[in-house]
C-alpha cells in the first residue's frame, strides 16, 4: 500500500528526519568523547536506535509503512542501560566523571525532551492511524532514551530530583 501524505505531514516528517540525523550525530560524537564505558554504551545504543528511527522516517517519506518490531521496542530499555543503572536509584553518590560527561548528558536529555515533544505534536497531525502508530512507537523509544540518560545522571549525582 502506497501512503498518501499531505504537504503538512511530509513537512513534519522532514523535520523529524532532521531531528533523527542530529541525534545520531550527537550520540556518535559523544560516545567517542566520553571515557565512561557505561555512558559510551548508552550513547552508542541510543545512536543505533536513532538510525532505526531515521530508516522508518525515510520509509514513510517514500510512501511505505515500516514494520515495527515489538521485540525491538521491548529490548530497547535493556540496550540503553536503563536496567543496569536502576539499582543505583536513591543513591546520591558524588559525581566521579567529568564535567564534560555531565554537559553531554544534559545536552542529550534536553534534546530527547525536545524530540519527544516534536513527535507528540506530529502524531496528532497525521490522519493515517498506522502512521500514527509508527510515530508513537518512535516517541516511546525517544522517551526510553531520555530515561536511560536521566537514570545514568541520577546514579552519578549529576541530576538530583528535589
Amino acid at each position: 500500500m502506497q501512503l498518501q501524505l499531505s504537504q503538512k505531514e511530509r513537512m513534519l516528517l522532514e523535520d523529524q528526519k532532521k531531528h533523527e540525523q542530529i541525534c545520531i550525530e550527537k550520540y556518535t560524537n559523544y560516545a567517542n568523547q566520553t571515557q565512561c564505558p557505561q555512558l559510551k554504551q548508552i550513547f552508542n545504543n541510543n545512536a543505533q536506535i536513532e538510525r532505526n528511527h531515521l530508516n522508518s522516517i525515510n520509509q514513510l517519506l517514500s510512501g511505505k509503512l515500516p514494520q515495527m518490531n515489538q521485540q525491538q521496542n521491548q529490548g530497547s530499555a535493556q540496550n540503553t542501560g536503563t536496567q543496569s543503572t536502576s539499582g543505583n536509584m536513591g543513591n546520591t553518590q558524588q559525581f566521579n566523571g567529568t564535567t564534560k560527561d555531565s554537559d553531554m548528558c544534559t545536552d542529550m536529555l534536553m534534546t530527547e525532551k525536545y524530540v519527544s515533544g516534536a513527535y507528540d505534536t506530529a502524531i496528532f497531525e497525521f490522519s493515517n492511524p498506522q502512521v500514527r502508530d509508527v510515530l508513537n512507537h518512535i516517541q516511546k523509544e525517544e522517551q526510553k532514551h531520555g530515561e536511560a540518560i536521566f537514570k545514568y545522571m541520577q546514579s552519578k549525582g549529576m541530576y538530583n530530583v528535589q
